[in-house]
């Protein structure tokens, strides 16, 4: 092959550049990928600004990447559910697939899952790319590789949602309108939620989540306390949510969930903050509230892929921004300045 490998390295804290780096070749049981999109991740641009996210430390040059579709270009020895030129969704975490977790079908939790652009792996935002074949998705025709890519902050939405256990007619609190929330907020729709309430510190955010279908929002303000902010989630459902899903990573988002949710309901937890917070345990108890925690997802993406085939979600207007692989540092920027809601990179050639 005689193509070039256009790649995004994180060669430090700070320093993402554009590099030539060599072209894969599929290893047994991998399919080798003409990466067409990549969604920009929260995550990615944290190792960018950061360095790290939580014990996940940046110590040598990182490809970054992880929300990805593209074209199968090279099959490893022994691939037989796909061939060149399928068109393909890529769900990023390889677990080992014979620990117990992994034989339980718990392959999320799995401590040797191999993940895309999280330490020390390297991600998809490249032109060519080797993953499992087993963990690629075939795209039907119909749906695009843009669609493909936003599988994967779709399946975080959903795996939350039925980790919830929302179910038609349930009332549900969704804190956070960035990309996750509005992700769990399409995901809540489809599996019946009759009413939805986003809350967020951006009144733009929460137009845009009025626009993907939330019947209810509620701004929050800096003096808010939380037990008041409570009381108008329950005024705007009509009733206590059955169902909290909190997807900002801020300690008071879940202590909202924790007082706002009904009595033996349920708080899912997806938003990564700070390592410890403070939440009322014992109301927690008193109420038998389910805490949940909920961690990437797992046997989530054929579904994921199925609503979108099926015309159940429509997920494309997630996509605020578009920019070429060329354009990476001014994609990134743009999603470090909160202005954009999804900032999708083209990979392939025009």
């Amino acid at each position: 092959m005689t193509d070039t490998n256009l790649t995004a390295v994180l060669r430090t804290k700070g320093d993402l550049r554009l590099e030539e780096t060599d072209i894969p070749q599929p290893k047994k049981g991998e399919v080798q990928l003409a990466i067409h999109s990549v969604g920009i991740c929260g995550s990615d641009v944290k190792y960018w600004k950061d360095g790290a996210i939580g014990h996940f430390v940046v110590k040598k040059p990182m490809i970054l990447g992880h929300e990805t579709s593209g074209t199968v270009s090279a099959l490893g020895e022994g691939v037989t559910n796909l061939k060149v030129g399928d068109r393909v969704a890529v769900e990023p975490g390889v677990p080992c697939r014979v620990c117990d977790l992994c034989k339980e079908g718990l392959y999320n939790l799995c401590p040797d899952v191999d993940f895309c652009a999280t330490p020390p792996g390297h991600g998809s935002l490249r032109r060519y790319y080797c993953h499992a074949a087993d963990f690629c998705y075939k795209l039907p025709d119909h749906v695009s590789q843009e669609e493909g890519a936003l599988l994967e902050p779709f399946s975080v939405g959903l795996h939350a949602c039925r980790r919830a256990g929302i179910q038609p007619g349930s009332s549900v609190l969704i804190s956070g309108a960035g990309p996750i929330g509005l992700m769990s907020l399409v995901s809540a729709k489809a599996m019946g939620a009759s009413d939805v309430c986003v809350t967020d510190i951006s009144s733009a955010r929460l137009e845009f989540a009025m626009a993907m279908g939330a019947t209810h929002t509620l701004l929050i303000e800096q003096a808010d306390r939380v037990e008041d902010l409570a009381v108008k989630v329950k005024e705007r459902l009509g009733c206590m949510p059955s169902v909290t899903v909190e997807c900002s990573g801020a300690e008071s988002g879940l202590q909202l969930g924790i007082i706002a949710t009904r009595p033996g309901g349920v708080v899912a937890a997806i938003g990564h903050g700070l390592s410890s917070v403070g939440i009322p345990l014992v109301l927690a108890v008193a109420k038998e509230i389910d805490i949940r925690g909920c961690f990437r997802y797992c046997n989530d993406y054929q579904l994921a892929l199925k609503l979108v085939a099926t015309g159940q979600v429509n997920i494309k207007p997630l996509i605020t921004h578009r920019f070429t692989l060329g354009q990476t540092l001014d994609a990134f920027e743009m999603a470090k300045s909160g202005k954009a809601v999804k900032c999708m990179i083209r990979c392939a050639r025009d």
